[in-house]
């Protein structure tokens, strides 16, 4: 693995099997804060409790984001997420992310965080991580959800994570009311999205995106 920077000044990740970048180079940052803090759990700001599933671990600044929300607006937030490959500890310590938001103790306690285990992070923020892969994963388990974050690498490199079945998984484990949200608007995972039932919606993509999508569940 190899750590850039991107251009907000926020690190990103570039895996070396598939070449890909964990978060955006227009800025990682700025795409996280878009697309799963504003698209995301905002979209659920009347609500006191808000339990979230993240499709894709990765270097933890979706989880570290969502704890800072969790924090100064005083909502709980439950956190599930799933990784089958999960970065070196030590290497993400070197990610610059606690520079920027948050604090460093508690990116590294999101890290050092026990696997399969629900824990307690701070007064308003939970975190259980599961090591394994997404479509043969079951996730029975999880209470229902009121937001997906879908952040796997994009459908070229791992084309199946965007197909129905794994989509029916997701739509699955959301409340109703509930919704995903994801930097791709492609236009087959767009119908891919509606063939399982959900209702999607593109709004304005985060810097370097012209649209990004979200799937409601009625």
């Amino acid at each position: 693995m190899k750590i850039v920077s991107t251009k907000d000044g926020s690190h990103t990740v570039i895996h070396d099997v598939l070449g890909e970048h964990y978060h955006s180079i227009h800025g990682a940052m700025q795409e996280s804060q878009h697309v799963f803090i504003k698209e995301g759990l905002e979209r659920h700001k009347d609500k006191s409790k808000v339990k979230v599933f993240e499709m894709g671990f990765g270097t933890g600044l979706n989880a570290l984001l969502s704890c800072e929300y969790a924090e100064k607006n005083h909502v709980k937030v439950e956190y599930y997420t799933i990784e089958a490959y999960p970065l070196d500890v030590e290497q993400a310590r070197q990610l610059n992310y606690p520079k920027l938001v948050g604090s460093k103790e508690m990116f590294n306690n999101i890290h050092d965080a026990v696997w399969e285990e629900c824990i307690k992070l701070s007064a308003n923020f939970q975190l259980m991580k599961i090591k394994g892969l997404l479509e043969s994963t079951d996730l029975s388990f999880i209470p229902k959800i009121d937001v997906v974050f879908y952040d796997a690498f994009a459908p070229n490199s791992q084309a199946h994570l965007w197909e129905p079945p794994v989509l029916e998984k997701m739509y699955t484990l959301l409340n109703s009311g509930g919704h995903l949200a994801t930097y791709c608007a492609k236009g087959q995972f767009k119908r891919n999205l509606k063939a399982v039932g959900f209702e999607v919606e593109g709004v304005p993509g985060p810097p370097g995106k012209r649209e990004m999508t979200l799937g409601f569940k009625p």
